[in-house]
Formats: structure tokens, sequence, C-alpha cells
């Protein structure tokens, strides 16, 4: 992990990218442009390009719109707006006719930083994980958010696409072996005493918490998983104790409000109460968990 770049500008690069591949992409905004990334493509596509102001829900009739008339429509805001502010237009008018629309919410979870509470939606993906035939889509750097703008480009149907603000670390494009596959988790590294099970921009802060633990005699799994369906989350666990990363990543991503998670999280939580541990895993509860 070395050079950094925010998702939100890695998504930029890939619309303008995939621009003049794609004749029937099309590409909406809320009037935040210089925050989603979208004003590369505004520039080199202004044709294609339709900023409708501070009206999410505008926005989302107007994408659902060009969907039915035969465009791919990647719609942007800040994530606490598109999922929050309009989803009601992207329930019935999306997702329920099952259009080819990606919603794409920007500075998700607490990387919004300091532009506050009432910006920070860590709500946003389990409201969409609530939509039936909603895909959801969480990369965690540059590399992986320009594979997954191109597989939604290719998906046949309604999805979400989480942005995150701050620049975090390439690490995807340097694992052997690694591709981006929409509802497909991947094991990012082996371990047998540990597994840290995440999501989005908390990946990189899993590796990191590994490679401290390496130093103190823990074995750490890394395993990301894909947000939704969790069900098709296709990725195996070799070890001795299952444990999601959940305090911080849990929070820092989905609140408490997490639907499928939610219930995962619950399950192996009682299952570490209810069976005895091996001595590793119990220390690093009471030292990092406590």
């Amino acid at each position: 992990m070395g050079e950094k770049i925010a998702t939100r500008a890695a998504y930029g690069d890939a619309l303008v990218e995939l621009g003049g591949q794609y004749p029937d992409l099309v590409v909406l905004d809320a009037d935040l442009s210089g925050s989603t990334m979208t004003k590369g493509f505004a520039k080199a596509y202004p044709q294609r390009f339709f900023n409708r102001g501070i009206a999410e829900g505008n926005m989302m009739s107007v994408a659902a719109g060009l969907a039915a008339a035969g465009k791919k429509a990647f719609a942007a805001s800040f994530a606490m707006f598109a999922a929050g502010r309009a989803f009601e237009q992207v329930r019935n008018s999306i997702a329920y006719p099952h259009l080819n629309v990606t919603v794409v919410g920007s500075h998700g979870g607490l990387s919004v930083g300091e532009d506050g509470a009432t910006h920070q939606a860590c709500e946003d993906m389990a409201v969409m994980r609530a939509i039936p035939g909603m895909v959801v889509c969480c990369p965690c750097d540059g590399t992986e958010m320009k594979a997954a703008v191109k597989a939604l480009m290719d998906y046949d149907g309604p999805a979400y696409l989480r942005l995150g603000r701050s620049a975090v670390e390439y690490l995807t494009g340097d694992l052997p072996g690694y591709s981006f596959q929409l509802g497909k988790g991947v094991t990012l590294r082996d371990g047998g005493d540990v597994t840290i099970i995440v999501v989005g921009l908390m990946v990189q802060e899993a590796m990191k918490a590994a490679d401290t633990l390496a130093g103190e005699g823990m074995v750490l799994a890394v395993c990301k998983v894909f947000p939704v369906p969790f069900a098709r989350a296709k990725v195996g666990f070799d070890v001795t104790l299952v444990v999601l990363s959940c305090i911080l990543s849990f929070l820092f991503l989905h609140g408490l409000v997490g639907v499928r998670e939610g219930t995962v999280a619950a399950a192996l939580l009682v299952g570490v109460v209810a069976r005895q541990v091996n001595r590793p895993m119990a220390v690093f509860a009471e030292k990092y968990l406590t």
C-alpha cells in the first residue's frame, strides 16, 4: 500500500474512460459535480451530463426516465441525499421497475469528516440493502472502484454504489490473482487465529491491524465481503473462530441498523459468548474489544 486516491476520484476517472466506449452512458448530478467528481465527464461529454440542481428526488426520476428510454444512467449526490432524501424515487421509480440506474452515494460513512453529522450517512447501505433487487457495492480502493463502475455498466438492473471522500491507499491492484466480481467476496490475507470481515474503506485499516497484531504473535485473516446480497458473497473461512471487525468497521460503515450484516454480527457474537475460545482470541478480545 502506497499511493492514495479517493474512491470518488476513481469513480470520476472511470466515467470519463467508459464514456467513449458506451454511447448510451449518461451521468446525472445534483449540483455536486466538483465533490462527486463527475465534472470530468461533464467536460468530456456535455450532451450526456445532466445537472439537476439541489433536487435529488427529481434527479432520480429523470434518471429512471432516461433508463426507460434505453440509457444507462449513473445518478450521484452525497450518500445522505441519494439514499435518504431521494429514497421514495429510488424505491418506486428505479428499483420497482428494475431499471438500469446506478444510484451513487458519495462521501459515505464518517469519511465526510468535517462536513458534520448531518452529512455523515452511516445508514445508506442498510437502506439500499432493504430494497428488493438492489445490488449494493462499496469498493475499497481506486482500482476496485474502476472495476466496479465497469461491472455495473454491464449489469442489467438497479444498483447502489458508495464512494468515499478521503484518499485511501491502493491495495487490490497489488494482490496476485485478484479480480473484482459483483457479488463475490475474497480472502485478502490468510490466518488461523481470527478473521476480520470488512468492506469498503475499512479494508485498508483491517490490513494494517493484521500487520500490527502479527507482531504480537497473532495470525489474522482478512476477508472482504460484498455488501449485498450477503448470501451470494462466496468466500470461505478456514479459521478457528470467525469474528466481525464489528465495533469499528460496523459503526463506521452502517451504524447499528444493518439488515443482513446486523443479523450475521449478532449470530457470530452470540457464538463467541456461547463457546469457549482459544487463548489467542481471548487475549485479542480483552485487549482490543473492551
